[in-house]
């Protein structure tokens, strides 16, 4: 099955992100914009995980959440990978570090032999839509930069089934663990 670990923001913050980047979506018809339903900040990405390690990886996200405190983050800016001039996605940026719990994500996976993907620069955000084809996004990220959402207090991890298939990926939680 095919598994990241995320953050799931609350929905008075997802309010606020969806109406600060509404006017965008009739100006940029060309973006696939993501539906809201599926808005997250992945910690780590697994991949595909054989079936008989999902219980054995369980016990060590469980243990990887207790060893991180709450924390206070709010979505703030925009920008665009791999970079505004010549983007593939669109996202507004997570104002936190939250590093220390993604590489503790991303070792219990490897504890367990799940080749999680660590070696690409972790950069908290949300998704917001996606180019087919290389695309300019330089006016919208400038414009949108200024965005800057509430607080909201980060207490737990989910881990996350994708499944692939039909118009859009859906997201199933399997489990979710408190932060300390």
């Amino acid at each position: 099955m095919r598994l990241f670990v995320a953050l799931m923001p609350p929905e008075t913050v997802l309010d606020e992100v969806e109406a600060a980047f509404r006017p965008h979506r009739a100006a940029h018809p060309d973006l696939r914009w993501t539906r809201r339903a599926s808005w997250h900040v992945t910690l780590a990405f697994y991949g595909e995980v054989d079936d008989r390690v999902v219980p054995r990886l369980l016990p060590r996200l469980e243990r990887a959440a207790g060893r991180h405190p709450h924390r206070t983050v709010m979505f703030a800016g925009a920008g665009a990978f791999p970079r505004p001039a010549s983007a593939r996605v669109l996202w507004t940026g997570l104002e936190s570090d939250l590093r220390r719990l993604a590489d503790s994500c991303v070792a219990a996976a490897r504890r367990e032999g799940v080749d999680a993907d660590e070696h690409k620069r972790f950069h908290p955000h949300l998704t917001l839509a996606r180019a087919r084809e290389p695309f300019d996004l330089r006016p919208l990220v400038a414009e949108a930069d200024t965005f800057e959402g509430s607080l909201w207090t980060v207490g737990e991890i989910h881990l996350v089934r994708s499944h692939l298939g039909g118009e859009a990926p859906r997201y199933e939680t399997l489990a979710a663990w408190p932060l300390a």
